[in-house]
């Protein structure tokens, strides 16, 4: 899915500078759609865009009807087929078909895009009509049932947007979740290579580590760095569904803080970096001190996706790779 910060930060720069934005959600793909449900795109009035709904096939057709909602108002539902012809020309490996809601973006619906804590918005398709459930409270001009918001309370838990019929009626639930966060342990040249690569493709990425000649603005550029033992780091940082750890430093002492507090929490994904007899030291060590088998298992040691790697670019391509496949199907 789109990074949703991402987006938001453009449509907040749009909006301070006077212009009107309409947004683009994909609600339903059949076949193989280039962009997953609960993919958007923004477009300002002229014809600037944000975000991607189809991976380029149907852009231009896009842009061009959200410019019209932008001038007209309310909303509309889109139909695109991907054919064989339109996907070898993009380079995709087949055709597919993808549903679009467009409408006209209020200006109170952008501040639910940052939010560090997970929403829904339930969209009515048939009015146009939304309302927002965040933290057990609903806002909007959507009235909601009692079975809609339990429903709505069980999605915010999941990661994927999803189209659903209530009583003839279609409505969109939109999960926004918080932006993916990753969590390196240890200011290394593998976390100089991968941070790049992890923030292009959503990521906040957040640099933990106890030495001051490693971690520094000078090597690390753009990215919050904390110095400091793992276990006083990771009480500024929410620990959630959506966090990854990986710990990259070469000591076993903040590399055991750091796996067994990631262990302890809802983390999506923990990879450390060594070989298979290190990573066993590691396990007796981390058995030591109380963690069971069970949650030793959700450790992915040694780090990401054998593809022979030797360098550390290499390595970190790895890593990526393994964290984007948890990510995907968590």
């Amino acid at each position: 899915m789109n990074n949703l910060a991402h987006v938001a930060q453009q449509i907040s720069v749009w909006q301070g500078n006077g212009l009107e934005v309409g947004l683009a959600t994909v609600i339903d793909t059949w076949g193989s759609a280039p962009c997953p449900v609960g993919s958007i795109m923004a477009v300002n009035e002229k014809g600037g865009f944000v975000g991607s709904v189809s991976g380029g096939c149907v852009e231009t057709q896009v842009i061009s009807e959200t410019l019209e909602i932008i001038r007209e108002g309310g909303f509309d539902i889109l139909d695109y087929g991907v054919s064989e012809a339109v996907a070898n020309k993009e380079g995709l490996a087949c055709g597919g078909e993808i549903e679009v809601f467009v409408e006209k973006l209020m200006k109170d619906l952008i501040y639910i895009f940052p939010k560090q804590t997970p929403n829904v918005r339930i969209i009515d398709l048939q009015s146009g009509a939304w309302s927002l459930i965040h933290e057990q409270r609903a806002n909007g001009d959507l009235a909601l049932s009692t079975n809609m918001k339990a429903l709505a309370l069980t999605a915010i838990k999941s990661t994927k947007s999803f189209k659903k019929t209530i009583n003839s009626r279609r409505y969109f639930f939109q999960i926004m979740n918080p932006t993916w966060k990753l969590i390196i342990v240890g200011a290394v040249r593998i976390a100089q290579a991968l941070i790049p690569m992890a923030l292009e493709v959503g990521f906040r990425v957040i640099i933990v580590d106890p030495r001051p000649s490693f971690i520094s603005r000078e090597r690390f550029p753009g990215i919050k760095i904390i110095c400091d033992w793992p276990d006083k780091a990771f009480k500024e940082i929410e620990l959630d569904k959506s966090t990854a750890v990986v710990t990259l430093i070469h000591d076993s002492k903040p590399d055991d803080m750091a796996i067994s507090l990631a262990l302890s929490s809802e983390a999506f994904y923990i990879g450390a970096l060594g070989s298979k007899k290190s990573h066993s030291r590691r396990v007796t060590r981390l058995k030591n001190i109380g963690a069971s088998d069970k949650n030793i298992k959700r450790i992915k040691a040694p780090i990401g996706i054998d593809i022979g790697a030797l360098s550390s670019e290499e390595i970190a391509v790895s890593i990526l790779a393994e964290l984007i496949e948890s990510k995907n199907f968590c």
